[in-house]
């Protein structure tokens, strides 16, 4: 059941920029039900089409709490923030699941999407996305060894999940 306060809007029209939704803006990264989910910011992340699809790209490491729901769950949302949310999703990217809980902390208010998985209503935009394809990412894989030194020194490789977006809903 999509939110009261969003309506479905044009998925290629609503990632005219991923590179600054992504990269600039950031995205919280959401799985799970409402009855149990966790969130992550991310900032590391692509949109594009693949397989005759609208797909999203997503990089979570395998020691995240978000991690656990990622594989536990066949759909996500990415949700995207007004500039005035920042501290949000900052303190959703340095606070773990497993010790807070997130959502009550920032006063995000989740509801379930129509797929099942959870989105906020303090958003501006979210995507209903469904896994199509995983992989671990290997060390062995790296051709730029300078990524690999500077990014997994010290923690774990992401694991990369690509998925179809089967719906983009705005705040209206």
């Amino acid at each position: 059941m999509i939110s009261a306060m969003f309506k479905q809007v044009d998925i290629q029209a609503a990632m005219s920029n991923p590179i600054g939704q992504i990269g600039s803006d950031w995205m919280l990264v959401t799985s799970g039900s409402v009855s149990k989910f966790n969130m992550m910011t991310a900032s590391w992340g692509a949109a594009g089409f693949m397989w005759n699809k609208p797909v999203v790209f997503v990089f979570i490491r395998t020691n995240r709490y978000t991690f656990e729901f990622m594989e536990n769950n066949p759909s996500f949302t990415v949700s995207f923030f007004n500039a005035d949310k920042k501290k949000i999703l900052s303190f959703c990217g340095s606070h773990s699941g497993r010790d807070v809980d997130k959502a009550s902390a920032c006063g995000l208010t989740a509801f379930q999407t129509p797929c099942g998985s959870v989105a906020f209503e303090e958003s501006k935009l979210y995507f209903e996305c469904r896994k199509m394809y995983a992989q671990q990412m290997q060390a062995s894989s790296f051709i730029d060894k300078e990524a690999l030194d500077k990014w997994y020194s010290k923690d774990p490789m992401h694991k990369m999940y690509v998925a179809e977006i089967l719906g983009a809903y705005s705040a209206h």
